[in-house]
């Protein structure tokens, strides 16, 4: 146990802790876990096309296949962040990692589209037990502020290096074993993390936290998965009565949900930390930035593998920069805030990712590879600037005994964003796609074939002669780039509108400098209507 600082009289701060020794060698063990979610995140993408010709999924079905783990990762993370504070972080983490590490085989031998669809869904489940207890973890290990933005910027910094280990190692085996082996590399970074984990980590919990709730559990989990179900299907298929009742009862659940939160001694989610504007606002940030990207992520390995002809591997170095900017970003993020503000970092790097998006509204099947990348690093330089900023101030916004229902709310916060992104800006990209017009004399097969995802399309190519293939291929690329396009365009809007939002939310929130300050800071947060 590392020793506390005692003092006494005015302004005294006798809660501020020592430095714990070893904390750096634990955070080299949390970042493991966030690797291994970011590496499991890129490699989908990469594998999307492979894994349409092997199991054939409908379009639908694969925009299931993309976003129920968000779906579910997203219901779960407030009731897990919760429940590690009931139990212990670095409990929950390692249960978490095995069980992560397992679900992973059966991503890898699924043999159907709906055994990928559930495998995915337990896949979240896993995954609602790793990031908010790396988070809380980083809050309880690190007292002083500069040394937590400086372990947070490492925390977003690895999940970066992660999106770009993820398609690299994933385009070496997609070009040299079958698509299932890219889940498979979870595996040996689950083992690290556990083995090192049990002797590393340090175990924390609220001390007294009361029962765990799980009605609010239930709760939880049908409200966010009743609202995100309801803007995916709506968005895709149009609305409709057992559309509507899906949305409804969503509402309501989260509704009684917060009504419950309020009236509960021992809370799931303490309501109170949403009285902090900042914390607030650094929420609403991370939900609408995921959002706005999250279309261009999931659809930009299939423009440059299916669109642009690259092999796996180069599809997979052509998405670094994002990475590298994101890295270089996150490492400086906490000293750029403290020299400038907050609001000035988080909303300028928010503004530069929506001029990136709105470059990419010129986006041709042909266009070259010197303004995509340029765009990739302009994006992950502002992601890394942001999230990292946000992320520093929701964990310095609250006592160290909530970090963990803290971190899974801006966890919660992110996921959401990722399912609801993927549901409205997928759904622009497949509802313009699916209207393009294939050339006359096509067989009605493969009409309907190449209908049903750009995937199929190539493979309905291939099996026509060469002529009326190419045709056929060109018109659905054509498309595909067309609605990538709108895409592109709907979430630079939406970047651009939470950079002024942001600015607003964020006005006077600042990084705090020592730990008796952070402290001020985090006791500020408790009453009404401070920043």
């Amino acid at each position: 146990m590392s020793s506390r600082i005692a003092t006494t009289g005015p302004g005294a701060h006798p809660s501020v802790e020592a430095p714990r020794p070893g904390r750096w060698l634990a955070l080299a063990v949390l970042v493991l876990a966030v690797l291994l979610v970011a590496v499991d995140a890129t490699v989908l993408g990469l594998a999307t096309p492979f894994l349409s010709e092997d199991l054939r999924p409908s379009g639908t079905q694969l925009l299931w296949i993309g976003d129920v783990y968000s779906f579910v990762i997203a219901g779960l993370l407030v009731s897990m962040g919760s429940l590690g504070d009931r139990i212990g972080r670095k409990k929950l983490l390692l249960i978490g990692s095995v069980a992560f590490g397992a679900v992973s085989v059966l991503n890898a031998y699924a043999t159907s589209p709906e055994m990928m669809i559930v495998a995915r869904a337990l896949l979240g489940v896993a995954g609602a037990t790793l990031m908010p207890a790396t988070l809380a973890l980083i809050r309880n290990l690190f007292h002083d502020p500069k040394e937590r933005s400086f372990a947070v910027g490492i925390w977003g910094a690895m999940a970066s290096a992660g999106a770009a280990v993820g398609p690299v190692v994933g385009g070496f085996l997609l070009e040299h074993f079958w698509w299932g082996s890219v889940f498979l590399i979870n595996l040996p970074v689950m083992a690290v993390l556990v083995l090192v984990g049990i002797r590393l980590l340090p175990e924390s919990r609220d001390p007294s936290p009361g029962p765990w709730d799980l009605l609010s559990v239930v709760l939880s989990l049908v409200g966010m998965i009743g609202i995100v179900y309801t803007i995916k299907e709506a968005a895709t298929h149009g609305m409709s009565w057992d559309v509507a009742a899906a949305g409804v009862a969503g509402a309501a659940a989260l509704a009684y949900f917060v009504r419950r939160q309020l009236t509960l001694p021992s809370p799931l989610l303490d309501m109170r930390l949403f009285h902090h504007r900042g914390f607030s606002g650094a929420v609403l940030a991370d939900l609408l930035t995921i959002l706005g990207l999250s279309g261009l992520v999931f659809f930009l390995s299939q423009y440059l593998q299916l669109v642009q002809g690259r092999e796996p591997l180069e599809a997979g170095l052509a998405e670094l920069p994002a990475a590298v900017g994101a890295v270089s970003a996150g490492l400086m993020a906490g000293l750029v805030a403290r020299r400038f503000s907050v609001r000035i970092v988080v909303s300028g790097g928010l503004a530069a990712v929506g001029l990136a998006l709105a470059a990419l509204s010129w986006l041709e099947s042909n266009t070259g590879y010197p303004l995509l990348g340029a765009v990739l690093l302009v994006v992950g330089v502002g992601a890394g600037f942001s999230f990292t900023v946000t992320a520093d101030v929701i964990l310095s916004s609250v006592p160290k005994e909530q970090a963990g229902a803290a971190s899974a709310v801006s966890e919660t916060a992110y996921e959401l964003g990722a399912a609801l992104g993927i549901a409205l800006l997928g759904s622009i990209v497949t509802g313009i796609y699916r209207g393009f017009t294939p050339p006359s004399g096509t067989p009605q097969q493969a009409v309907s074939d190449a209908h049903e995802s750009l995937g199929g399309a190539v493979e309905a190519a291939d099996e026509l002669p060469p002529e009326q293939g190419g045709a056929l291929l060109t018109a659905a690329q054509e498309a595909f780039v067309d609605g990538l396009r709108i895409a592109a365009s709907v979430g630079a809007v939406v970047l651009l509108a939470t950079a002024v939002v942001a600015w607003f939310l964020l006005r006077g929130q600042r990084l705090a400098n020592t730990a008796a300050e952070a402290e001020d800071l985090a006791e500020a947060g408790k009453r009404p209507g401070r920043q």
